[in-house]
């Protein structure tokens, strides 16, 4: 599954970073990944400041894989900027969280959230659920024309 999209991880635990890492090269899933480890950085990334103000602003994540649990801006937060903000708001985000607070599920879907996946914690339960992931949001989901 090559393709030149990337996808951007926000993911602040190192072992869940590993993990879905592993599950998708274990699944040939062949998109750059940049991973970011809070809030703060998803943003300068999605909207092209601090760190990442030289990024080409023609490249877009493929789909953005969000933990809720983040530091300095919660993945919430994240979600509500990228939705208020005409330049992000097609881009397909996946809330991926340990979370199984009802209210987490609720807010993610208020605020225009693609999907929400619990993570499962058997390794190989986790690698099908981002196989699946891969496989519809890079191969079978049509992205939007951006403008």
């Amino acid at each position: 599954m090559k393709d030149d999209r990337v996808i951007l991880l926000v993911e602040d635990n190192p072992d869940d970073e590993a993990l879905t890492l592993r599950a998708l090269k274990k699944h040939n899933i062949a998109n750059g990944v940049v991973v970011v480890r809070d809030g703060a950085q998803a943003l300068d990334y999605l909207f092209r400041t601090g760190a990442w103000a030289g990024r080409d602003p023609t490249e877009r994540p493929a789909v953005v894989l969000l933990d809720l649990r983040l530091p300095k801006v919660d993945g919430l937060e994240v979600l509500r900027r990228l939705r208020s903000d005409d330049r992000t708001r097609v881009i397909p985000v996946v809330v991926l969280t340990s979370s199984k607070e009802e209210s987490d599920l609720s807010q993610s879907y208020a605020l225009h959230a693609n999907s929400y996946i619990r993570k499962p914690v058997d390794f190989a339960q986790f690698a099908e659920a981002v196989r699946q992931l891969g496989l519809y949001w890079l191969v079978l989901n049509e992205p939007p024309p951006y403008s």
